[in-house]
């Protein structure tokens, strides 16, 4: 019986690496996310660096039209014979000169702007670039934590062939099925008091008598386990 309990633990031992296994990869999830928070924070920066340039040259390529325009208008004077048209070349001018000024002293604001965007835009890549490092390092650990999960498990079921072949045929054969029935968890469980540990239920006095007399196993009416004395046996005992 000792056999099969040490046989259990490794089993149970093997079971929850398996569920270390599924996890810790969970736990790089929340570093995708965070991973995509910065990538959109710094594309949001560099829009925001790329709209003030982009309205710059705009700004710029306007101001010359105009002034070309003003030009044209300019020579034209020479050639207007009426007041009239006189009056409203001038016109046409001074609204464009009025125009260029207010494209101007944008040019000039955009400037400013483009300075403090670029200042913040270096700092953000700075900052972004240093937690995406630190997102790796974490990462890195996460990826070892696992290795050695798999590591660990690898090791522990190197164990199980020679340990299962060191249980009697029967027992274990009935404690695969009481597994595979249960899925995960323990087989065979230890009395407690005048209870089974694994369902709780009260075990009938006849059982109990039975297993603190010597017994080396019986079922569990209620849940179908394996019931045992833990007074006889146990995980550390030397042999069964």
């Amino acid at each position: 019986m000792n056999k099969l309990l040490r046989l259990q633990d490794l089993d149970l031992q093997i079971e929850a690496l398996n569920a270390r296994e599924q996890e810790i990869p969970k736990q790089k999830n929340k570093f995708d996310i965070r991973r995509k928070r910065l990538a959109e924070e710094l594309a949001e920066r560099e829009k925001v660096y790329k709209a003030l340039m982009l309205e710059q040259k705009e700004c710029e390529l306007e101001v010359d039209q105009k002034q070309g325009q003003i030009k044209k208008y300019d020579q034209q004077l020479f050639a207007v014979k009426k007041n009239e048209e006189y009056q409203a070349l001038l016109h046409e001018m001074d609204m464009l000169k009025k125009q260029v000024a207010i494209k101007e002293e944008r040019v000039i604001a955009i400037m400013v702007e483009l300075d403090d965007a670029k200042a913040r835009l270096e700092e953000d890549k700075k900052r972004i670039d240093a937690e995406l490092k630190d997102i790796d390092r974490q990462c890195t650990l996460i990826d070892a934590e696992l290795a050695e999960a798999v590591r660990e498990r690898g090791q522990l079921e190197k164990e199980l062939g020679p340990l299962a072949a060191a249980v009697k045929p029967d027992m274990l054969n009935r404690y695969k099925r009481i597994r595979a029935s249960k899925g995960t968890g323990r087989a065979a469980v230890p009395l407690n008091g005048e209870a089974c540990s694994g369902c709780h239920m009260r075990v009938p006095p006849q059982v109990v008598n039975e297993l603190l007399g010597g017994s080396q196993i019986l079922i569990c009416s209620y849940c179908g386990r394996m019931l045992y004395d833990p007074g006889q046996y146990s995980v550390t005992s030397a042999e069964a």
